[in-house]
């Protein structure tokens, strides 16, 4: 089954299921299973996608 994170390239907005106070953030990278992407309130994040599920909130 393909998940959101395999489809997820850069400049795609995404949201953190758990960290909401995060903000939205902009893809910057999906390399594997790490996607890295700079959140507005967080800055930039390496995501485990392989433990975490991102939330797609556009695909501009």
């Amino acid at each position: 089954m393909i998940g959101v994170n395999d489809i997820l390239s850069p400049g795609m907005i995404v949201a953190h299921p758990d960290r909401p106070d995060w903000g939205d953030g902009q893809v910057q990278s999906s390399i594997g299973s790490r996607i890295t992407v700079n959140f507005r309130e967080a800055g930039k994040q390496v995501i485990d996608g392989d433990r975490v599920a991102l939330q797609l909130l556009s695909a501009d």
